[in-house]
C-alpha cells in the first residue's frame, strides 16, 4: 500500500501554523513582561534641592506631573497625600512634578499652604515631562519599581484602590 506525497506531508502545514502561532505568543508575553526603565533625569525641588534618579534606586517612586492650574490635580492630591503617608514608612517616595507652564511662586504657595508631605519639583524647561514620554496631560502618574522600572502609567486620578494594592506589591517585591 503506498501512500501520495501529498498525504504524507499533510501534517507540515499545521504544524508551521503551530509553531508561527506559539512564537507570536511567546514574543508577546515578553514585550508585555519587559518593563520599560524610567528615564534617568534630575528633578529640581522647589527648595533648590536636585532629585536623582540614581538618588531613588531602591526605592518604589511615584512620579506625578500635575498643575495648579488643572482641578483634577487639585482634587486628587488629597489622595496622594493619604498614599504617601500611607506607605512612605515602607519605603514609598513620591515626587510631584510642577509642568513647565505652572508659575514657580503658584507651586511653592499651593505646596506650602497645603502642608505637602512629598518632594515637590519644577519642570520649568519641560525636560522630564518631555523625558517620561512627553506628559502634556496632567495629572499623569508613574509607578516605578525598586529598580526604576514603570509599574504602571495613570493619565487622570487613578482609581486608588487599585493604586494601593500595585504599591503594596511593588514594597512587597
Amino acid at each position: 500500500m503506498s501512500t501520495s506525497p501529498s498525504a504524507s506531508k499533510s501534517w507540515v502545514k499545521p504544524a508551521l501554523i503551530a509553531v508561527f502561532v506559539a512564537g507570536v505568543a511567546a514574543a508577546a508575553y515578553l514585550s508585555l513582561n519587559d518593563k520599560q526603565s524610567a528615564p534617568d533625569v534630575t528633578f529640581h525641588g522647589i527648595h533648590g534641592e536636585k532629585i536623582t534618579s540614581a538618588s531613588l534606586r531602591g526605592k518604589v517612586v511615584m512620579v506625578n506631573f500635575w498643575a495648579t492650574s488643572c482641578t483634577t490635580c487639585v482634587a486628587e492630591m488629597p489622595d496622594m497625600v493619604d498614599t504617601y503617608n500611607k506607605y512612605k514608612g515602607q519605603g514609598l517616595e513620591f515626587v510631584a512634578v510642577a509642568m513647565k507652564y505652572d508659575p514657580a511662586n503658584y507651586v511653592l504657595n499651593f505646596a506650602e499652604t497645603r502642608q505637602l508631605p512629598f518632594k515637590v519639583a519644577l519642570d520649568v524647561t519641560g525636560e522630564a515631562a518631555k523625558a517620561y514620554g512627553d506628559v502634556a496631560l496632567t495629572p499623569t502618574t508613574f509607578v516605578l519599581d525598586k529598580q526604576g522600572k514603570i509599574l504602571k502609567r495613570y493619565v487622570g486620578k487613578p482609581e486608588f484602590a487599585e493604586l494601593h494594592k500595585l504599591l503594596e506589591t511593588a514594597i512587597a517585591g
